[in-house]
């Protein structure tokens, strides 16, 4: 059964119709991948238990970045914290506006879509003043959901596939590969760690920032080709789970034992009392 759905192009978001996709500024990358980026760093991900995990970075901002590893475009549902990036809904993937993605296409989703020109920036904080939170739908804190479903593309002919030979755009240049993942801030991580283990992680919105998108009409495979699911979490809670392992604490009888005697120098004046 044919399904042409309403989608935003990401980057430029295209809107239209109950199935709406946004997009965004494209990058040609080499595989397909869901990346959460915080100042313009990719988050490193922890597998475990079959999920992927990442730290949250309590009130930092932070981004969506999506790859199309196919030669086709594609609509991918997105959602965090089990609402939609668009429209905030709770619904099924097929049923959810969708963001499209040219062939071997990146875009960055940096916030939820508010207008057709406007976004408020995804920011990590905790439950209780999550986007969820003010809006009553907190059965889904903590995760990232991103489904990819195809455009269909028409069976060609002989005859047909030999025109479409003979005028078929250029080949797209090698893919360039991913950028390394740097490891989260270490002041980051500290100050995390010293966080209450009953606070947990959701997303927030944070500041605007202008994000125009259309709406695009799609013909969809019915099923989708791929499903990327992240669960992210403060510091303390990946340590609890055993994700990541515990700081270590200094020993202080240790750091007493490397005390010194005499410095060259004078004595510092105190800082003046106010």
């Amino acid at each position: 059964m044919t399904r042409i759905t309403s989608l935003f192009a990401a980057g430029l978001a295209l809107m239209a119709g109950p199935h709406t996709v946004m997009s965004a500024s494209p990058a040609r990358l080499a595989s397909a991948d869901v990346e959460l980026v915080v100042d313009g760093t990719a988050q490193p991900r922890y597998s475990h238990g079959g999920r992927w995990y990442v730290e949250a970075l309590k009130g930092r901002e932070y981004a969506i970045r999506l790859r199309n590893p196919y030669p086709v475009r594609v609509a991918v549902a997105l959602s965090v914290d089990g609402l939609n990036t668009i429209d905030a809904r709770e619904s099924t993937a097929a049923n959810a506006r969708k963001w499209v993605l040219g062939p071997h296409e990146a875009v960055t989703i940096s916030g939820w879509q508010t207008s057709q020109a406007e976004a408020r920036r995804f920011e990590f904080t905790t439950e209780a003043r999550s986007y969820g939170q003010a809006l009553g739908k907190t059965a889904n804190l903590g995760i990232i959901s991103a489904v990819f479903f195809k455009e269909r593309v028409p069976a060609l002919t002989s005859d047909t596939a030999n025109a479409h030979r003979e005028h078929r755009a250029p080949a797209p240049p090698p893919a360039a590969s991913a950028p390394q993942e740097a490891p989260a801030s270490a002041a980051a991580g500290a100050s995390d760690s010293r966080k209450s283990v009953d606070e947990y992680a959701a997303t927030g919105m944070g500041r605007r920032t202008g994000h125009a998108v259309e709406q695009v009409w799609l013909d969809l495979e019915d099923a989708p080709a791929q499903t990327v699911n992240i669960r992210y979490e403060f510091r303390p809670q990946l340590v609890r789970l055993g994700i990541l392992r515990p700081a270590v604490p200094a020993d202080r009888l240790q750091q007493r034992e490397r005390a010194r005697g005499f410095e060259p120098g004078y004595c510092p004046e105190p800082p003046r009392q106010r």
